[in-house]
């Protein structure tokens, strides 16, 4: 069988991802949404994430200094406890959920990213750091489902978490028809998060 051949280049970003019981809790909720808005584009809740950094299209050959530069530092990156939090929507367009917990410490994970990310030589635009998670999208004729989506959690409040690894992703924007799938080029411990040693205890990374 052919094997296609690598992309010349990559739709890349740097984020964060819930763990899956905190997505969980939210998916939940959202059942109710899912019957109720049926012609929003849902994103799939494994590509639920948190953009620290968007870098936009990049020639493939950026991408293994990129890989280097974070497999480096992310240890040295605090990681922050974080929790999804109610919701809401921009330009009555894209639906998402709000995130709490430390975002002194977010917003300062990003400003470092975003530092290393230059000092690799890539350029990309700078937006101001608005977290969220990216829930659905609607089309172009439907201005009222994303408003009345988002007001529907107004009040949830997700459990505490803490971001344990540090994500360096690919999507397949503009590579073709059907929704956005995004997947992992890799991730990285952050530090002070906990992984499990080889008796299963846990072990600080």
């Amino acid at each position: 069988m052919d094997v296609p051949p690598e992309p010349s280049t990559l739709r890349v970003f740097v984020a964060l991802a819930p763990p899956d019981d905190a997505k969980e809790e939210l998916e939940h909720v959202l059942r109710p949404a899912y019957g109720r808005y049926p012609r929003l584009r849902w994103n799939r809740i494994e590509d639920w994430h948190i953009t620290l950094a968007f870098l936009g299209e990049l020639p493939s050959t950026a991408v293994p200094p990129l890989r280097s530069a974070l497999a480096g530092r992310a240890a040295s990156y605090p990681a922050p406890e974080l929790a999804l939090l109610g919701g809401g929507h921009f330009d009555e367009r894209l639906l998402w959920s709000g995130i709490d917990g430390d975002l002194d410490g977010l917003h300062l994970l990003a400003a470092e990213v975003r530092g290393l990310v230059r000092s690799c030589g890539i350029e990309f635009g700078e937006r101001p750091l608005r977290p969220h998670l990216t829930l659905a999208r609607s089309r172009r004729d439907d201005p009222t489902s994303v408003p009345q989506a988002a007001a529907g959690l107004t009040g949830f409040v997700g459990r505490p978490w803490r971001a344990e690894r540090l994500h360096l992703v690919g999507s397949n924007i503009g590579r073709g028809p059907g929704p956005i799938r995004y997947r992992d080029i890799e991730a990285w411990p952050l530090g002070g998060a906990v992984r499990h040693g080889g008796d299963g205890a846990p072990a600080e990374v």
